[in-house]
């Protein structure tokens, strides 16, 4: 891992971040489409495509927007921050990110910031030996593949748990919020205590559309989607209009003042109770910066810029030129030198070392990992001699639960239960015995009215046949 020390904290300019935009917006269409003249130094021709194109185009500018405001803030604040991405078929976003900041070189380091490495890179996505289509394990800074839909914001409050001073931010699309999982999930921060835990920031990306039909947080109106998320107990906050990104910049912002309050509270002995937790609601056209038409009918903020907006480049001239107009739309002879490398403000606008989001040691699990304190076996081995066949009767999952506390006991800060159903109904009370309880955030009324519920030091986590 790169060990360079990071740069005094800077905020990129406007222009900088508008030009940063435009080059991982650039990067992320050319890998569909491309496999050389990657940076179009030539007339675009039909050989210059790939044979068969994959990838999902219009969920990818929101993603780039998203991780790029992060990488300012990161930048500015020097935040310990890591990026879930839900819709993981836009991984033509997140790679275009990666490779600027330089991440996916330390672990391919062919990728470099030249003709030859860009070439390459391009090349690369969803190309027999290179990257998929989606976010896999291969793609550095991934702890949530893509590939199946509904896990991404479970995934993010796991990783928050028990590091405080983490800031994992998780983007939703529209359609993996039409899951059951994404539902459950909501409900996280009823269990994530800002004292001893770090932040989830859900960023719900709102395009409009599926695969071929509206999503049904599309179709609701601002107010609905307020209504709908102040009461899963979030505070919800818009980022849309003409100027996204001067919009998302606001909303950044405001997020980490609202998430620095509820955690400084906390932890100076006077929590809020019942702590409304930020959220951002992105409402970017689908295939935002891309084709607006194609033969008469709309492409961008329809349902045609989900995946390819335009497939037959190679056999039709006019579509290969609809393309090419488009790609250069971006000026990248404006964003890379002579040489195939980004240009310096470009690069500016990356965070440095383990602050990259593809570098965030959070991000690796085995470099974090400590091991688990195991209590001998035997202390919980249940004597049998001297005794009549079928003596002492003993249930198995009884056992277990003495174990489990004790497992408690030896690892108050890096162990938990997370149970799909109650541990009552499951044998498992006996983890009680430990000094523990079930962690939960939210006010309950009567202290007598529950057992073992409370919002300090609690390991165990029970939220009905959810996905936590």
């Amino acid at each position: 891992m790169n060990s360079t020390p990071a740069p005094p904290r800077t905020e990129p300019s406007s222009v900088s971040l508008e030009r940063y935009l435009r080059a991982v917006h650039y990067l992320a269409g050319a890998q569909i489409y491309l496999r050389d003249n990657v940076l179009l130094r030539k007339p675009l021709r039909a050989e210059h495509v790939k044979d068969r194109l994959l990838g999902h185009w219009g969920t990818c500018p929101g993603i780039n927007l998203v991780y790029a405001h992060l990488n300012r803030v990161i930048l500015r604040d020097d935040l310990d921050a890591m990026l879930i991405t839900g819709p993981g078929h836009g991984a033509p976003a997140n790679l275009a990110n990666l490779y600027l900041e330089g991440s996916l070189r330390e672990f391919y380091p062919e990728l470099t910031h030249d003709t030859v490495g860009v070439e390459k890179f391009v090349r690369e996505f969803s190309w027999p030996g290179g990257f998929p289509s989606h976010l896999y394990p291969g793609i550095p800074g991934t702890i949530h593949e893509g590939g199946e839909l509904g896990y991404a914001l479970a995934t993010a409050f796991g990783a928050a748990f028990d590091n405080p001073d983490l800031l994992v931010a998780c983007i939703v699309g529209d359609g993996e919020a039409e899951t059951g999982p994404t539902a459950a999930a909501w409900h996280g921060t009823k269990f994530l205590d800002p004292m001893e835990s770090g932040a989830v920031l859900p960023i719900l990306h709102v395009n409009g559309y599926k695969i071929s039909n509206p999503t049904i947080s599309g179709s609701m109106s601002d107010d609905e989607l307020h209504a709908l998320f102040t009461g899963y107990g979030w505070q919800p906050r818009f980022v849309k209009g003409n100027d996204l990104s001067a919009s998302m910049a606001v909303g950044m912002d405001w997020v980490l003042g609202e998430i620095r309050g509820i955690q400084r509270a906390a932890r100076s002995g006077e929590p809020i109770a019942q702590p409304r937790w930020p959220m951002l609601v992105l409402r970017s056209p689908k295939g935002w910066t891309g084709i607006q038409e194609l033969d008469g009918k709309p492409v961008e903020g329809s349902f045609r810029a989900h995946q390819v907006p335009v497939g037959d480049v190679k056999k039709n001239a006019e579509h290969l030129r609809l393309v090419e107009d488009w790609l250069r739309s971006y000026r990248p002879e404006e964003l890379f030198d002579e040489h195939g490398a980004p240009k310096a403000d470009i690069l500016a606008c990356c965070p440095r070392a383990q602050r990259r989001m593809g570098c965030n040691p959070h991000a690796f699990g085995g470099r974090l990992r400590r091991p688990l304190h195991r209590p001998p076996l035997a202390e919980c081995a249940i004597e049998i001699r001297g005794k009549k066949r079928g003596e002492p009767e003993e249930g198995p999952i009884n056992i277990l639960a003495k174990y489990l506390a004790k497992v408690v006991v030896q690892n108050p800060s890096n162990f938990r239960i997370f149970s799909p159903d109650e541990l009552m109904s499951n044998k498992l009370g006996g983890v009680f015995e430990a000094p523990t309880q079930r962690n939960y955030q939210w006010p309950i009324e009567g202290d007598d009215r529950a057992e073992h519920v409370g919002p300090r030091g609690g390991r165990v986590l029970e939220i009905c046949r959810s996905s936590f």
